[in-house]
């Protein structure tokens, strides 16, 4: 998607005018029924948090009707929620209301330039366990934060949240830190009865109708939320300076990251309650910018999405953008009509409401589910937890990060090793199957593994099954290979993925290979290959062998007659009775020897000869012949 197509998308467009045509039937009762159960809690949200309950009910107006437009789901219903309170309850006590609407608009631009770089599937990097854990932890700092207000006791100094708690159990005035402690209990049980008869319901609202009721009627003395403007406030930019804009930066960061999280995650599960929904994670990003810019400049305090509020939304009907803007328009309507009366609301019994409020936040059933699954995951849960309550949100987030990533490297390193594979009966020829990821946390082990091997002649490496692999990795690949053909190896690689050759081969393995052309697609043409490289080399071999066994066979005979000549050399130079002369006349002895040994063979030849002529038949007699000439032949 280009950049252009990216910003238009952050926008409002025509569709979201077409689902309203198509469902304003629904969202018109819809949109009443949140404003309703909205109420209590942005006066109890802005209590809560230090900025009064006058900017809980601008911050539920303003950001609910801009988040309403701008945002990326047509479900959502945006304010002050309990989450936030966390983070700003702190910072008020550090620098005053006044800084709030600042740190708004901070958090806000944060949010947009997320948006803008697209950082809305952020919310899909968080661990569940750590998302739940997270939700826990808030669970429980909104309850200890309840207890001034429940005991009739101000604000307490320490910024811990649980230590401001216990703080408070020690500041008041027993028995007559009774009284609120009871108008808090009494309104968390009523809205506990109302909710059975309907989640649709505003059990809330009636709750503390009656209690407020029943405390003005009586000789009591409660605190109570104090006068509230009668109509919102005209926009303006607030004050603000470098330094000041550098201080309330982590805290703006804290807020933007919180406010990402919360609502991104309450769009995703709205999407999953309503059958085709969907939400579009950057532009909800921007939207929430929007909406906390605009709450800023109203002067309320950061905002984001409520996850309650919206479940409320969907079940009563809502199914576009109208039934949010509904919402805020109620919740003008109340401002205007009916400030004198929310004026004398006691402050306790908003304490009741977020008593019941953090109660319904803690995640039973996940809760339940992490437990009965692994180990790591559980002590992820609770490492959340602990740092949660203890420190803060975004430390919290960060830690249980990082020990999710150290979690997930441990189980790529447990699931990554080297197999060996016997494709042929051959032990020359050796198949390591690399399985899982080549990455920084095991391409030491696995480099261990394969270059300790011996009377192997070919190598195949087979890389299909590696699912990922870094710069980490691709640089051990290449050192496995060049150990290997170190040690007389020839190694061939089957099976590499498209997404891993670029890196492989900027990082040198096609070269520490030696060719292309060593690199096959599949396991059958790498054995194929490696094959032919064993019958190459050994008839290789065996022509070496040949002519060694010749030359060995020509030295051999060499040498022997070497010897023999050597031999005689010796022994006719090491004899002393031989002399020049008697040399002579043993070879002239010899000769005269051979001489007649010749005579002897000749005569011999020659009786032979007559021998066998006297034994020749004899001629038959011719009629013709004279008397004198056959007696002659006769003779």
């Amino acid at each position: 998607m280009s950049v252009s197509s990216h910003l238009k998308s952050l926008l409002p467009s025509r569709e979201d005018l077409a689902e309203v045509k198509r469902h304003w039937k629904g969202d018109i009762p819809a949109g009443i029924t949140t404003g309703v159960v909205a109420l209590p809690l942005a006066l109890a949200f802005g209590v809560a948090s230090g900025v009064g309950a006058a900017a809980g009910l601008i911050t539920a107006i303003v950001a609910g009707i801009i988040a309403a437009i701008f945002g990326g789901s047509r479900f959502q219903i945006s304010g002050p929620t309990g989450a936030m309170v966390i983070i700003l309850a702190p910072l008020v006590a550090q620098y005053g209301v006044g800084v709030i609407p600042l740190l708004s608009i901070i958090s806000a631009v944060l949010l947009m330039i997320g948006a803008m770089f697209g950082t809305g599937r952020i919310i899909s990097l968080i661990p569940w366990p750590v998302i739940e854990g997270f939700t826990l932890g808030i669970a429980m700092i909104l309850f200890f934060q309840q207890f001034p207000n429940a005991l009739g006791v101000g604000p307490q100094s320490s910024p811990n949240t649980l230590v401001a708690g216990f703080q408070a159990i020690g500041a008041a005035s027993f028995p007559d830190a009774l009284i609120p402690l009871a108008i808090a209990v009494g309104t968390a049980i009523l809205i506990s009865l109302f909710d059975r008869i309907s989640p649709q319901f505003p059990g809330s609202l009636v709750a503390i109708i009656i209690v407020t009721i029943v405390v003005v009627s009586s000789p009591i003395s409660v605190p109570d939320i104090g006068e509230i403007p009668d109509s919102l406030p005209a926009p303006q930019i607030p004050a603000m300076s470098l330094g000041l804009i550098e201080a309330l930066l982590p805290g703006a960061i804290s807020v933007a990251l919180l406010a990402g999280i919360e609502s991104l995650l309450s769009a995703r599960v709205a999407a999953g309650m309503v059958p085709g929904g969907t939400y579009a994670p950057d532009r909800e990003l921007f939207g929430q910018g929007a909406a906390n810019l605009a709450s800023g400049l109203f002067g309320g305090m950061p905002a984001t999405g409520a996850i309650v509020r919206t479940a409320v939304n969907i079940r009563a009907g809502g199914r576009s953008r109208l039934s949010p803007v509904i919402h805020g328009l109620v919740l003008v309507v109340i401002v205007y009509a009916a400030s004198g009366v929310v004026s004398v609301i006691p402050l306790s019994a908003l304490a009741g409401v977020l008593f019941v409020t953090s109660y319904r936040m803690i995640p039973q059933d996940a809760i339940k589910q992490i437990f009965n699954s692994t180990r790591v995951d559980t002590l992820l849960f609770l490492i959340t937890v602990v740092i949660t309550v203890v420190f803060d949100l975004i430390w919290a987030i960060t830690i249980g990060m990082f020990v999710a990533v150290m979690a997930i490297l441990r189980h790529f390193a447990n699931q990554s090793g080297v197999k060996h594979e016997f494709p042929t009966e051959d032990s020359r020829i050796r198949v390591l199957r690399i399985d899982g990821a080549m990455f920084f946390g095991v391409a030491d082990r696995i480099q261990e593994e394969i270059t300790h091997m011996q009377s192997v002649r070919v190598v195949i490496l087979r890389l299909s099954r590696v699912g990922i692999m870094d710069a980490t990795g691709a640089k051990a690949l290449t050192d496995i290979v060049a150990t290997l053909r170190r040690t007389g190896n020839k190694v061939l690689i089957a099976g590499l993925r498209t997404v891993h050759e670029e890196i492989t081969e900027s990082l040198g393995v096609v070269d520490a290979v030696g060719s292309h052309e060593l690199f096959f697609d599949n396991m059958d043409d790498a054995v194929a290959a490696a094959f032919e490289i064993i019958r190459e080399e050994d008839e290789e071999k065996a022509r070496q062998e040949a002519e060694a066994q010749r030359a060995a066979e020509a030295l051999q005979a060499a040498e022997s007659k070497r010897r023999i000549l050597k031999g005689k050399s010796l022994k006719n130079a090491n004899d002393p009775a031989t002399s020049p002369g008697d040399v002579l006349g043993q070879r002239m002895e010899s000769t005269r020897e051979r001489l007649r040994s010749l005579a002897s063979a000749s005569r011999k030849l020659a009786s032979s000869s007559v021998k066998k002529m006297l034994k020749l038949p004899r001629l038959p007699k011719i009629n013709n012949s004279k008397p004198d000439e056959d007696k002659k032949l006769e003779s």
